[in-house]
């Protein structure tokens, strides 16, 4: 067996043991970083599992780096595919950062019987972005799965700890369709 089959393989049986993010039984995003996160490669594993559940998030290759209740902190790496013509990270690039690092940290936070989904999002560019980025999220603890908007707030950080943009997320939380 080569190396890629076997990689497959370990995938594999790593995410039989997970739930599926559409089930509805409990909360793949906790369940799935708490069991990922301390394995080699368990983060990146995470972040690709995020990235096939959103595939449009997906595409801008971030990787989770630390998640708790209330927090995220997720990087992306400055590359081509996410950059403009003036050589700098791009505006929507940005916001799905921004939208992935929020969603985390927020669904993180969640009961097993709550769904959400963005209800609307508004950013201020502060500076040109570029290298990686970090995404930074407190957001409010969620307890329960009655139908609340909450605001989620992420910085955006370059690699000197400068905010290269704020975005605001209004996120509507409710119960799971049965």
């Amino acid at each position: 067996m080569d190396a890629v089959a076997s990689l497959e393989s370990v995938k594999k049986q790593i995410t039989s043991l997970l739930p599926s993010p559409e089930s509805g039984e409990r909360n793949f995003v906790r369940e799935a970083w708490d069991k990922l996160h301390g394995l080699p490669g368990g983060k990146v594993l995470f972040s690709k599992l995020v990235g096939r559940a959103a595939p449009y998030t997906g595409t801008v290759g971030a990787r989770v780096e630390e998640l708790r209740t209330g927090f995220a902190r997720v990087t992306m790496r400055d590359r081509p595919a996410v950059r403009n013509h003036l050589r700098c990270v791009h505006a929507i690039a940005l916001l799905n950062l921004a939208e992935l690092t929020g969603n985390v940290a927020l669904a993180y936070t969640m009961p097993d019987d709550a769904r959400f989904i963005v209800a609307g999002m508004s950013i201020d560019y502060l500076k040109k972005a570029r290298g990686t980025i970090t995404g930074v999220c407190e957001c409010p603890i969620v307890e329960t799965s009655d139908r609340v908007e909450y605001t989620v707030i992420v910085s955006l950080r370059n690699t000197k700890d400068e905010e290269v943009a704020k975005v605001t997320m209004r996120t509507l939380v409710g119960p799971k369709k049965s």
